[in-house]
């Protein structure tokens, strides 16, 4: 039980710091009183620098110690996705929502406690993720679009023996991508409990219901896609990165690290026999 308990806390505290570091340089980037806004007025090279920080804090989490534990979904989507593929029991599946949403949402209050008004901002919002101006549809195709590939990219890599510890490193390479190049079509959330944190202390729930459908949608195409491709036996477990430490989820890590191990053997020599 304390295993699970503290697996569930980590789910909260990962989604709390991505949130406060979020928060922290959405204040950096994009209040007009900033500095950096001054010095780079072009809004790509804004949101490319935005993007390597999220997509670096999205590594550090998935490769930390808290993440190796929980498995680092910090994504209700995520552990949805996981649940329908059997990874995860209907309880814990449900608790990491519960705890990913309440972490979340504490990350930006304490962000606003020390940001204040420069979080409120217009220009930032407590970084509420919003659909841009090519409108709602095209806001939603993107999450999905985006969420699909995410997964697809998940499953592949992570259930690959020579791959398996690279999935970090894609997943926060394509958070970073997605920041600089598609921010502007849907503020880029791929997380209902992401924009659910965001959106509380700034009452922005306008076109809200994307960010809830889109993600798991995305995510859950991306499962069947890979299922119906590979078999179900072919996903071993519902962590983006493994380690030999306790895992509270239906695990078969140890056939892929098996795997790993057979393949990085070097090869065996055998003398000849004399004549």
């Amino acid at each position: 039980m304390r295993v699970r308990v503290c697996a569930y806390a980590i789910e909260a505290g990962g989604l709390a710091i991505f949130m406060l570091v979020a928060c922290s340089f959405g204040v950096l980037l994009g209040h007009p009183a900033s500095p950096v806004v001054h010095a780079l007025p072009d809004p790509l090279a804004r949101r490319a620098l935005m993007g390597m920080a999220m997509g670096v804090t999205a590594i550090a989490l998935i490769y930390s110690s808290w993440g190796r534990r929980s498995g680092a979904h910090f994504n209700p989507a995520t552990t949805l996705t996981f649940w329908r593929l059997g990874k995860i029991d209907t309880r814990d599946a449900a608790t990491y929502v519960g705890a990913q949403g309440l972490g979340g949402l504490a990350g930006v209050l304490l962000a606003a406690g020390v940001l204040r008004a420069a979080l409120a901002h217009p220009d930032v919002q407590y970084t509420a993720t919003r659909p841009g101006t090519s409108g709602v549809a095209v806001a939603f195709a993107a999450e999905l679009a985006m969420t699909f590939i995410l997964m697809s990219v998940v499953l592949r890599v992570s259930n690959d023996a020579t791959l398996a510890r690279f999935t970090g490193l894609a997943a926060g390479a394509l958070v970073a991508v997605y920041i600089t190049v598609e921010a502007p079509l849907s503020g880029m959330s791929l997380n209902p409990a992401r924009s659910f944190a965001s959106a509380v202390p700034a009452a922005a729930w306008e076109a809200f219901w994307i960010y809830v459908a889109a993600p798991p949608l995305g995510m859950l195409a991306a499962a069947e896609v890979y299922v119906r491709r590979h078999g179900l036996r072919a996903v071993y477990c519902a962590k983006l990165h493994h380690d030999a430490g306790p895992c509270i989820f239906r695990c078969r890590w140890a056939e892929l690290s098996a795997m790993t191990e057979s393949r990085e053997a070097p090869p065996v020599s055998h003398p000849q026999t004399a004549r």
